[in-house]
């Protein structure tokens, strides 16, 4: 790469790096200070976190080894450290919610400050000798992306843990359709497949590579996402007290934490209702199901005759399928109906993006031939794969930009505050039901 290309590319980083940060703190507009600083359970992070630790990615991996004496402010190396033991000792991560300070507003200038020494590093003359730097900040952005996501995951755990259930954004109307139970699945035949990210140009994580051969059994994945109607029937067919429908360890986990519907689901007076980050709404059935494990997703599976789909199968769906759906930039922040039942009009399943988060059966688990990165950075995957299970496709509170059909998304098991859902999959086709 020339110089003048080297630098084309870091002036379109520093346009994106403008972008991603903007939009972090427009997410964080509707919140008051109050808001930003709850920790509602050891998953979830006070928004005030999510700003800074964002912020101290770009100074910890950028700022302290390129630009000369920067100082950081004190403690803050501890306290917004998330798990990078290479680097030092992070704060205990459960009881990030016990800080009041340092204060939201001085978190919102310390970004500044980072922010205005980043965009001196992009512009400086001496940015070549730095060949790492643009791989780095490209890695920041798509950082900041997914705690942008989390931004939104963890605001609704937080409120709805309040009981006037508040709102981070008034909804005028509620989209409902009428039932449309398409009951199409596409088929994909046996044959030896590639999957994974190859080599290129474009943005991937470590775990996305290397591509590599699989060979699938004939399958056929359901044409849109299971909805609530659907899971309803599930809960009200005593789904929750039937131990034959669940894995040892998720039986064991619905008795622990007494688990009777979907994370945000209410039963009341008036019938079942959800809580939504517009609020507290009557559920609407024709709505994707979501904040759901995996173990409720591998349970209503059993009961519905099919399984989950392996993340090799969902990737082979997906392939060459437009990034397309319900995202953040929408600004809905719910996952919405199949907008088409007509399968005339495609030759892949709806909803493959944005939405929910679709739990596969697969375990989170290194590729072959995978290589963790050397130094701190390579903690970013290579460390979780281990007791997590792959979701793909995006959210309805991810970014557009952010997403592939190679993406690989990881949780625990019996994670429900995310924005998850269920997929169906079949051995070629569908039994009779």
């Amino acid at each position: 790469m020339s110089m003048q290309q080297q630098h084309d590319q870091l002036a379109t980083l520093a346009a994106r790096f403008r972008e991603v940060r903007q939009r972090t703190e427009a997410l964080c507009e509707p919140l008051n200070p109050e808001d930003c600083v709850i920790q509602s359970m050891p998953d979830v992070s006070p928004t005030r976190w999510h700003l800074a630790h964002t912020t101290w990615f770009f100074e910890t991996f950028l700022l302290k080894p390129y630009v000369k004496d920067w100082k950081s402010p004190p403690l803050y190396e501890h306290l917004f450290n998330s798990y990078y033991q290479s680097i030092g000792q992070p704060f205990t991560r459960s009881r990030r919610g016990l800080l009041s300070r340092p204060t939201v507003g001085e978190i919102h200038a310390y970004r500044r400050q980072v922010d205005r020494a980043m965009m001196r590093l992009l512009a400086d003359d001496a940015v070549d000798e730095h060949p790492d730097l643009a791989r780095l900040v490209e890695i920041g952005l798509h950082h900041e992306q997914q705690h942008q996501e989390l931004i939104l995951t963890d605001i609704k755990h937080v409120f709805s843990c309040n009981p006037i259930f508040p709102a981070y954004q008034e909804v005028v109307t509620q989209v409902s359709l009428p039932d449309r139970r398409c009951e199409a699945f596409f088929a994909f035949e046996e044959g030896l497949r590639e999957i994974g990210k190859a080599a290129s140009e474009d943005f991937a994580y470590d775990n996305e590579y290397p591509r590599h051969r699989v060979f699938l059994e004939g399958f056929s994945l359901q044409s849109r996402l299971v909805t609530n109607g659907e899971y309803l029937e599930f809960v009200e067919d005593g789904g929750y007290e039937r131990p034959e429908l669940w894995l040892s360890l998720g039986w064991q986990t619905v008795q622990e934490q007494q688990w009777q519907a979907p994370l945000y689901w209410m039963r009341s007076d008036v019938g079942w209702r959800e809580f939504t980050l517009s609020g507290l709404r009557a559920l609407c059935e024709e709505e994707p199901v979501c904040h759901v494990s995996y173990f409720e997703a591998d349970a209503f599976a059993r009961w519905a005759g099919a399984r989950l789909p392996t993340e090799q199968e969902w990737e082979v769906a997906a392939e060459g399928v437009p990034i397309e759906g319900n995202f953040v930039e929408r600004e809905v922040f719910h996952p919405i109906p199949c907008e088409s039942a007509d399968t005339d009009s495609t030759h892949a399943p709806r909803q493959l993006f944005g939405d929910v988060w679709e739990w596969t059966a697969s375990p989170y688990c290194p590729y072959p031939g995978y290589a963790q990165p050397e130094g701190a950075i390579g903690e970013y995957n290579g460390k979780f794969m281990c007791n997590q299970y792959v979701l793909r496709g995006g959210s309805c509170v991810s970014s557009r930009s952010h997403l592939r059909d190679t993406y690989r998304n990881f949780f625990p098991p019996d994670a429900r505050w995310q924005f998850s859902g269920i997929r169906l999959a079949y051995e070629i086709s569908p039994p009779a039901r």
